[in-house]
């Protein structure tokens, strides 16, 4: 079983999810776009079954300096949870800071920022190579003194905490402004027009930014997104985007000197020699959304299998301490395989009809050898038959159009 604060969250995620959906219906305004949604839900998956092996790592690094190196003890009274609270929200601003300050780590974190909408799915929207940069910065609080698994506990609900202040439902807050991280100051940080870019970094507590000048409160609605938009809905390529731009730009930087600093400068810099800082464009009038034409039908196809997958993904997550490690890489695998199909279907790109017809087969392939290595009941061959029959034929008519 896993007590992973975030994994025993999912369903109140949806409930939420849900419960925004419905007000979207009801005050007609434009909240979501499945591709959009389905991208940053996939962010998601890959973030929770790649954090099964980075997770680990960063906690384990943490637990040996606690274990081993911690200056003081404490006594678990009021104080302990509150100062703990206080530092694993200041180190959480400051990671995140830096993540949007640094080239190399903001491509850590810029998946959380590629979409053009802004709902609680974008919530779920997480990179899955930002905790290698970014957990550093809780360390200390390992050498004084902390507990690994109440620091794993308050760090945990810090991030649930960030999750409804995802949404446009909700206005400003009047006081509770003043301290608290709220949906007005979060639609800032979120926001790719000049004037918001960098601002509001805040977890929890509003106040870091204040006292750190980063601070900005919301006036016209945000433009979301990046500066340079992905115009994708995959979500690997989501994580790995930045990186590849990174690669291009480095081999236009000749001297060596210059190629480390661009990767711990601000993105956007170069060298005076290839033209200098590039600062964040102005807003353009014509600036349209990705939005790529697809088959209105394929909206239900790809729901239907991403309900399996979530379904999949979260008896994987649930289940994952009872499996090997290279049990894990495995499943991981193959949901990432599948987010990736479901994303891509909607962008209509030629090599995606094969992987897609690669992955129902070899799916159905698995499951059937599954059955027999585990003696499952005949039902269960049954199942994997029907699943592969139906998706085969609803695809095949998807491709016939």
């Amino acid at each position: 079983m896993n007590l992973n604060p975030i994994v025993l969250s999912i369903p109140i995620f949806f409930i939420l999810i849900g419960i925004e959906l419905v007000v979207e219906r009801f005050s007609h305004r434009n909240l979501y776009r499945l591709p959009d949604a389905i991208a940053n839900l996939s962010c998601g998956i890959t973030s929770q079954v790649s954090g099964l092996f980075m997770r680990v790592f960063a906690i384990g690094v943490y637990e040996m300096l606690y274990a081993n190196f911690a200056f003081f003890t404490w006594n678990k009274t009021w104080g302990y949870w509150l100062v703990l609270f206080l530092l694993t929200d200041l180190a959480y601003y400051w990671a995140h800071r830096m993540s949007h300050e640094i080239n190399l780590f903001w491509g850590g974190h810029v998946v959380h920022h590629q979409s053009e909408e802004y709902n609680l799915s974008v919530a779920l929207r997480q990179s899955s190579f930002q905790v290698i940069w970014t957990f550093g910065f809780s360390l200390p609080i390992a050498l004084l003194g902390f507990d690994t698994l109440d620091f794993a506990l308050i760090s945990a609900l810090n991030t649930l905490y960030q999750f409804w202040i995802h949404t446009e439902t909700i206005n400003k807050m009047g006081w509770f402004e003043y301290v608290f991280n709220t949906p007005s100051h979060h639609r800032v940080h979120h926001g790719r027009n000049p004037k918001y870019i960098d601002k509001n970094h805040a977890g929890s507590l509003i106040i870091w930014d204040k006292m750190f000048g980063t601070f900005k409160a919301e006036e016209e609605r945000p433009t979301y997104g990046i500066t340079k938009p992905l115009n994708s809905w995959n979500a690997v390529w989501a994580n790995f985007s930045h990186y590849a731009e990174m690669r291009k730009e480095l081999k236009t930087i000749p001297v060596w000197s210059d190629k480390i600093k661009y990767l711990f400068k601000k993105p956007g810099w170069l060298p005076e020699s290839a033209g200098g800082y590039r600062a964040a464009p102005e807003l353009q009038p014509d600036y349209k959304k990705y939005n790529p034409s697809y088959p209105v039908k394929l909206n239900y196809y790809v729901l239907f299998q991403y309900i399996l997958c979530l379904a999949v993904t979260a008896i994987f997550l649930f289940k994952q301490k009872s499996f090997a490690l290279g049990e894990k890489a495995f499943v991981a695998s193959l949901i990432s395989i599948w987010v990736v199909n479901c994303g891509v279907l909607f962008e209509q790109k030629k090599w995606v009809a094969v992987a897609e017809w690669i992955r129902i087969v070899g799916f159905v392939l698995l499951a059937l050898v599954a059955c027999y290595l585990f003696s499952l009941p005949v039902w269960g061959y049954g199942v994997a038959l029907l699943y592969g029959l139906s998706s085969g034929m609803w695809f095949y008519k998807l491709s016939a159009k």
